[in-house]
C-alpha cells in the first residue's frame, strides 16, 4: 500500500473576479473548491492512475470533515488524525488581473496528536511506500519528517518532495526517490540550473549525501532522472499551453510512483511522471486519467544522457 502524508492539508477556494478592486464589493465570475495539500494531490493523481493509496495527516473542524468526506467520495482512502484545536485551513486563491493568495494557518497540533500519526506510520509493512510531501506547519518541530521516517521499518520505500533544509535533513535515511525542481535544486547549492549538465551535477551531490534516485523537474522542458545505478535519463515534455502550475510537481511524484511500482522500469516511470505533470499544467486543477493518457500518447520515449549538457534545459 502507498501512504501519503500531508501535515497541513487545506481546502483551496479558487475564485475568479473580473478586474478585482480592493476596498470594494467584488462579485466572482467563477468559484471552485479543491482538496489541497501536496500529499493529498499525490493521492488524487494516483487514483486517476488506478493506484490505491491512503492519505495520512491532520484534519480539524468542519473544514477537516469536508476534506475527509470529499476525498472518500473520490474513492481515496483516508486515515487522518483528528486535531482538537483549530480547523483545517482554507486557502483563498484569487485570479483576476493579478493573482493573489491568502493561506490559512491550520490547526494547532499537539505532541499527543503527532504521536498518533507516528503510531500509524509505525504499522506500515515491508513493501509499503511512504510519500512525504510539503512543508511542516509552524506549530510543529522541524524534525517532524525525521521522526516519521524513524518510526517506519527499514524495508518501507521512502519518497520525499520537500525543499531546502527539510530535504537535506532526510537524505541520511537514504530515501528511494526525491523530486526537486530545477530551481529548488539550484538553491540548495547556491547556483542556477540552466542546462542538463548542471542539473545532473547537483543531483549527483544529493546522491552522495544519501538520495537513491533523483527526479529533477525542468518545468516546460520535462525532467531528468539520475537513477541509483548511475543511469541518467532525459524526458522531454509534450507541447501545450501551461495554464496551471499548482500540483504539477505532485502529479509527477504520483506518476513516477505508479509507473515504477507497476513496471519496475525507470524509463516508463519517468515518462508517466512527466506526462502527469504536463497534464496538470495544461488544465485548471489536477489532471484526470483521460487528460494524462492524452498527453502520454504525444510524448516521445526518454533517452539516456551520454553527452551531459549538450541539450539545454
Amino acid at each position: 500500500m502507498i501512504y501519503t502524508v500531508t501535515l497541513n492539508p487545506a481546502l483551496d477556494y479558487v475564485i475568479r473576479a473580473d478586474h478585482f478592486k480592493a476596498g470594494q464589493i467584488n462579485r466572482t465570475a467563477s468559484e471552485h473548491i479543491y482538496f489541497g495539500g501536496k500529499g493529498v494531490n499525490v493521492s488524487y493523481v494516483l487514483k486517476q492512475l488506478d493506484t490505491e493509496s491512503t492519505a495520512l495527516g491532520f484534519i480539524a473542524g468542519f473544514t477537516g470533515k469536508a476534506l475527509k468526506e470529499g476525498l472518500e467520495k473520490e474513492g481515496i482512502r483516508t486515515c487522518f488524525t483528528d486535531v482538537k484545536t483549530g480547523m483545517t485551513r482554507i486557502n483563498v486563491k484569487l485570479k483576476s488581473d493579478e493573482e493573489t493568495e491568502i493561506n490559512g494557518r491550520g490547526p494547532l497540533i499537539t505532541e499527543e496528536e503527532f504521536n498518533d500519526l507516528l503510531e500509524k506510520t509505525g504499522r506500515l509493512k515491508a513493501g509499503d511506500v511512504l510519500i512525504l510531501s510539503g512543508s511542516i506547519p509552524s506549530c510543529m518541530k522541524s524534525d517532524a519528517y525525521e521522526r516519521i521516517i524513524e518510526s517506519v521499518k527499514e524495508d518501507v520505500m521512502i519518497i520525499a518532495d520537500a525543499e531546502k533544509d527539510l530535504l537535506m535533513k532526510i537524505l541520511k535515511y537514504r530515501p528511494f526517490l526525491i523530486k526537486p525542481n530545477h530551481k529548488e535544486l539550484g538553491d540548495l547549492f547556491g547556483t542556477e540550473i540552466t542546462c542538463d549538465e548542471e542539473a545532473v551535477a547537483c543531483a549527483e551531490k544529493l546522491q552522495k549525501l544519501g538520495a537513491g534516485n533523483v527526479l529533477v523537474s525542468m518545468a516546460a522542458e520535462g525532467a531528468v532522472l539520475i537513477s541509483e545505478d548511475g543511469t541518467v535519463l532525459r524526458q522531454y515534455s509534450a507541447k501545450g499551453d501551461a495554464v496551471n502550475s499548482v500540483g504539477a510537481g505532485d502529479s509527477m511524484v504520483a506518476g513516477f510512483t505508479a509507473g515504477f511500482l507497476k513496471t519496475n522500469d525507470f524509463a516508463y516511470a519517468l515518462k508517466l511522471s512527466a506526462a502527469c505533470g504536463a497534464a496538470t499544467a495544461f488544465h485548471s486543477g489536477l489532471a484526470v486519467r483521460s487528460q494524462i493518457l492524452e498527453v502520454l500518447e504525444k510524448m516521445s520515449d526518454p533517452f539516456p544522457v551520454i553527452n551531459k549538457g549538450k541539450r539545454s534545459a
